[in-house]
């Protein structure tokens, strides 16, 4: 399955290879920059991934060897003056709330609205040539709130003071330094570092993976378990070969 919603001046897409979805933004004559009919076609896509039962990993990625420079300054303005309400936060927000995993796989420039979706993913992997920004300082744009506590909750408070007090570009070996990368690979080992991970993800207990997201994202229910699930998980383990999960 392939779908794609946008505009004349780029594209977000959803392409599905068996579990593994990926959302790739595409606009790569603006270094993949966000226009906001490119951030408003986020929530619609992801909210075809959540409903399709075959998708049990999403990779969020940008054409031709960028992952995205942010949003489009043509639309920058309007998206700044809308704040909480914006299309860029509601994009952000649909994917914070995804409830299946999603990786940012990140090469070249991750700048502002960029690092927006980076942060809003689960995991963060990124090439060793990739360049990290945060940038409404230079801009005169105050962060929304809730993009700002998601920052804060990822590198804490000091980090995030800098990174937005100065907007100045980290590299790849201190993004991770400072939490805002979990791994980093040769650039050339990045698309099949993410696939074999998704791979492995999309592979375990579902209802293993989903609860474990909920409950680290500050779900607080009741935990239940599916004794057929542990049942068949344990008996794998021990005859040594792939559980077979139940589908969905």
């Amino acid at each position: 399955m392939t779908g794609g919603l946008g505009g004349s001046g780029g594209a977000v897409r959803a392409d599905v290879d068996g579990p593994v979805a990926t959302l790739l933004i595409d606009n790569p004559g603006k270094r993949n920059a966000l226009t906001a009919a490119m951030w408003r076609a986020i929530p619609q896509l992801l909210a075809d991934l959540a409903a399709d039962p075959a998708v049990k990993v999403v990779v969020v990625a940008g054409a031709g060897g960028t992952f995205c420079a942010g949003a489009d300054l043509d639309d920058a303005a309007a998206i700044a003056a809308d704040g909480e309400d914006s299309v860029a936060v509601h994009a952000e927000r649909a994917l914070a709330a995804f409830p299946k995993p999603t990786i940012a796989r990140i090469d070249g420039f991750c700048v502002g609205g960029g690092c927006q979706l980076a942060v809003a993913c689960d995991l963060r992997f990124a090439g060793d040539d990739s360049r990290f920004g945060i940038t409404p300082a230079k801009l005169g744009i105050v962060y929304p709130r809730s993009t700002t506590r998601r920052l804060v909750a990822l590198v804490g408070p000091s980090r995030a003071k800098l990174l937005l007090f100065t907007g100045e570009l980290l590299d790849a070996r201190t993004a991770e330094r400072i939490g805002l990368v979990d791994t980093v690979v040769a650039a050339d080992t990045l698309a099949a570092t993410v696939r074999d991970t998704a791979a492995v993800i999309a592979g375990r207990s579902q209802l293993s993976v989903h609860s474990a997201k909920a409950i680290i994202d500050g779900w607080d229910g009741p935990v239940r378990q599916n004794l057929t699930e542990v049942a068949e998980g344990i008996a794998a383990f021990r005859q040594r070969r792939a559980p077979r999960w139940p589908s969905g």
